[in-house]
């Protein structure tokens, strides 16, 4: 999948086209192991399989990925997840951000499949990492829902809550750097009220040091369920 990025960098900014290739998942990325096993524990009792390990990197197929601002689905029980993205270009690793969108019925059935069946919209504006990766725990990921015609804060937090990205490029890889043409979604936080759906979903990632922003918004269209 080909796209592209506004990278912005403390030398300047420029447009990168980026190939990838494969996708990655990284699910079950917190640093706090018991409340990984909590949450784990919460979901098996509504019927979600545990995860074989912890983290977890789950394949998504790459023709997922789109900066569009807008989706389809099937059903009504799909639900985004804002999560910073990080890929490597040109022998630089970049961050932005995406929503791992998954449908909540299938997840009963395979957190795989539920992850798979969904886009993965990412934003078109991305931050080199090296600039961050001081104090990439301060960063800060937020979404927002629209919720009964309002806009609804859905998810904040900072990212020292996960694991930062050269452990799970670690995990996932064997090696310290991303291969060229790989993607990877890094983890998220809790929702504020539970995981629920919503017909048009803001995802944020916020640096306190410079006060920038990284940000995009898509709307959610339903197709319907037919058997």
């Amino acid at each position: 999948m080909k796209l592209s990025f506004k990278a912005e960098a403390l030398s300047g900014s420029r447009t990168i086209d980026v190939e990838i290739s494969s996708l990655i998942v990284a699910g079950w990325a917190g640093r706090d192991q018991h409340a990984i096993e909590h949450h784990i524990e919460e979901l098996f009792a509504i019927g979600v399989p545990r995860p074989s390990s912890v983290p977890l990197y789950y394949r998504v197929a790459e023709n997922q990925l789109t900066q569009a601002s807008r989706i389809q689905v099937v059903g009504d029980q799909s639900s985004g997840e804002v999560e910073t993205f990080v890929f490597r270009a040109g022998g630089e690793l970049y961050v932005s951000i995406a929503s791992d969108h998954t449908d909540r019925k299938l997840e009963t059935h395979s957190v795989a499949l539920s992850k798979q069946v969904c886009a993965k919209p990412v934003a078109a504006e991305a931050w080199l990492y090296a600039d961050v990766a001081e104090y990439w725990d301060e960063l800060v990921i937020r979404s927002y829902i629209q919720e009964n015609g309002e806009r609804v804060l859905y998810q904040e937090g900072t990212l020292a809550s996960l694991r930062p990205p050269s452990e799970l490029i670690s995990g996932f890889a064997g090696q310290a750097e991303l291969p060229e043409g790989t993607g990877m979604i890094c983890g998220t936080v809790g929702a504020k009220g539970g995981i629920r759906p919503a017909p048009s979903f803001t995802m944020e990632l916020f640096d306190p040091r410079s006060g920038r922003t990284l940000s995009h918004s898509y709307d959610v269209e339903i197709l319907p369920e037919v058997a």
